[in-house]
């Protein structure tokens, strides 16, 4: 069960971005008058998740496959996963504010240009995110013993996200979105940087790097691998009782830069026109 909460919280994280955006298009055309158009955005939403349990589905159909070669298809899968979601946690940093006006804009072309541009323009805007929980959930979950754990998780977290995504839609709730962002953001890093540690070892396990034998630390003389506490640790942040050398290495390398600049205050924007 180590990995229900780090699943959850992709899940619930990636979730509430797609319902998010969901919630905007459908918003926007029903205050338009545009009800009509509904079923264009319901399809375009529907193929995006047919996509993203596709790919899922195909991500681990590739590593069972692969037999011999499963530790450097999961390493490789841990980078690039690593990488979608830093890329992800930022965008959202950096264009939240905006979203909502970006999302209106690119409808009011999609309607001018037709069935299909409103269809496509739907599947695009929910398809990242799709793709984005897939891959960061094949790479979160690949360590967990109990397989059913992890998908265990991704559901809750989504169908939370989608309760509240339902309940933020008729203001029956009130969420500070910049906050829960950003806390899910911190979080995420941690993950994340579990997730490159978890990587590096399965590169050492491929034989592409070495030290596989030489442990940054060992705390096994004490540390219970069965206890709450390091199940909760090792699902959160992939932090064992023997890590290399090079996985702490990579895990530092990455997390103690990526969340200082994270937390670091956003430059405030000065609207085009205003005096200097």
């Amino acid at each position: 069960m180590n990995a229900i909460l780090p699943s959850y919280l992709i899940g619930l994280r990636e979730g509430l971005e797609g319902v998010l955006v969901v919630s905007i298009l459908v918003a926007y055309l029903v205050k338009a008058g545009r009800r009509d158009k509904l079923p264009l955005i319901w399809a375009g939403v529907g193929a995006a998740v047919v996509l993203s349990v596709v790919a899922g589905a195909s991500l681990e159909y590739a590593k069972i496959a692969l037999g011999s070669d499963r530790e450097l298809f999961e390493a490789v899968t841990s980078v690039v996963a690593v990488g979608f979601v830093t890329w992800m946690i930022f965008w959202m940093r950096r264009t939240a504010r905006s979203i909502k006006g970006e999302l209106h804009a690119r409808l009011d072309e999609a309607l001018k240009l037709g069935t299909f541009a409103v269809v496509t323009m739907a599947f695009l805007s929910v398809a990242r995110e799709g793709l984005e929980t897939a891959l960061f959930f094949i790479a979160a979950a690949r360590g967990a013993g109990d397989e059913a754990g992890p998908l265990t998780g991704i559901i809750a977290g989504l169908l939370t996200s989608v309760v509240l995504g339902f309940l933020l839609y008729r203001a029956a709730v009130r969420i500070n979105l910049g906050r829960f962002f950003q806390w899910t953001g911190v979080l995420l890093v941690f993950v994340a940087a579990g997730i490159l540690k978890y990587g590096m070892h399965d590169f050492q396990e491929a034989g592409v790097l070495g030290g596989l034998n030489d442990h940054a630390f060992d705390l096994s003389g004490w540390y219970d691998p069965a206890s709450w506490y390091a199940a909760l640790i090792e699902g959160l942040f992939n932090l064992t009782a023997q890590p290399t050398v090079v996985e702490m290495a990579a895990w530092a390398a990455y997390l103690v830069p990526v969340l200082a600049y994270f937390c670091w205050p956003a430059p405030r924007t000065t609207p085009q026109g205003a005096s200097s």
